[in-house]
């Protein structure tokens, strides 16, 4: 049934990528000064989960490798590298610096310096979740080497900037914007037709399934080609000739639980604190939650930090907010909830 597994996988790059020319074409023309081996500007490439903003960015990077030799990339999740060395020892790896460099005892310094002193080819940095960075200043010290050329993916703009000092903030807004919006269903529709044409048999799925997958995914192609995925593994593993709609419920139910643990095992530390005491307390406001996130932790970060933590869990579904900004209470998202699936 599986016919390419690859093609189903949350990560993977296709050959062509569907409903975001405008996007592809703009972020294309900010990068391509490097094809002429001149700095280019930073791109920050915004819009809500699923809306494939990983997808086009190594897409249009992909695409840039395989026309210029001399153009290398590195992709750096910074939730999962939120702390300055780590992000910096990724990039550094990727260019193949690292040999010598030792996680527990090089100083911090010692990576910049080899940022600075790199003389390899021109690089693209894509920076992903990079709101998340505990020390966004990493963007600063790439901003001012004009070898390394810096897309910048987050949910908003507001996040990052909220992140960022004044300095870096004014850099940034002159910097190109490529948002994003989400999905239709008839766009979610076209691309897990395609997903279903390079990755599964013919005919192992209708046209009226994957629409219902689309209608359910809500605009997020994440989730959508995850319901996929798990209908056609599960499918496969029960011998099935094809995806029924018994099997299309269940992998509904399951591809949520799949993402919400693979949000929850990247929040960092504090995040992870801040989750428990609406988990544990919510309904809750965020002075209360601050309160009890100060008591609980030995460094606490500032409240519009918290804030931000608390945004971006209901941006991945972890949470929920009801209220105006002034009344608002958080609480946990209830994955109990019945699927749209039906």
């Amino acid at each position: 049934m599986i016919r390419d597994a690859r093609v189903l996988r949350a990560g993977f790059v296709p050959r062509e990528v569907e409903h975001r020319d405008a996007e592809v074409n703009h972020l294309s023309s900010v990068l391509e000064p490097i094809t002429n081996d001149e700095p280019a500007d930073t791109a920050i490439v915004t819009g809500p989960s699923g809306a494939g903003k990983t997808c086009i960015s190594k897409f249009v990077t992909e695409r840039l490798r395989e026309e210029v030799l001399d153009v290398e990339a590195t992709y750096v999740n910074c939730w999962r590298n939120h702390t300055r060395f780590r992000a910096l020892y990724q990039i550094l790896d990727d260019l193949g610096t690292t040999i010598d460099i030792h996680r527990q005892s090089t100083p911090h310094d010692e990576l910049t310096n080899r940022l600075q002193e790199y003389d390899g080819p021109r690089t693209v940095v894509i920076l992903d979740e990079v709101d998340q960075l505990e020390d966004p200043s990493i963007i600063y010290t790439l901003h001012d080497l004009p070898q390394f050329a810096i897309i910048c993916i987050a949910n908003t703009e507001e996040e990052l900037f909220s992140q960022i000092d004044d300095r870096l903030v004014s850099r940034l807004r002159s910097s190109e914007h490529v948002r994003m919006d989400k999905y239709h269903d008839d766009q979610l529709f076209d691309i897990l037709r395609a997903r279903a044409k390079w990755g599964l048999d013919e005919d192992v799925i209708v046209d009226d399934q994957l629409y219902r997958i689309a209608d359910a995914a809500a605009g997020d192609a994440r989730l959508a080609i995850g319901i996929l995925r798990t209908a056609a593994s599960k499918a496969d593993r029960e011998n099935c000739d094809r995806i029924t709609d018994d099997i299309l419920l269940d992998s509904a139910e399951d591809a949520r639980a799949q993402i919400k643990q693979k949000s929850l095992e990247s929040l960092t530390p504090h995040q992870r604190v801040v989750y428990e005491i609406v988990r544990d307390h919510g309904p809750i406001g965020p002075s209360e939650i601050h309160e009890h996130y100060s008591d609980d932790v030995d460094d606490p970060r500032t409240k519009r930090t918290v804030r931000t933590y608390l945004s971006k869990m209901v941006q991945y579904n972890l949470l929920e907010a009801e209220g105006t900004s002034r009344d608002r209470e958080y609480s946990i998202v209830d994955s109990k909830v019945a699927s749209p699936m039906g």
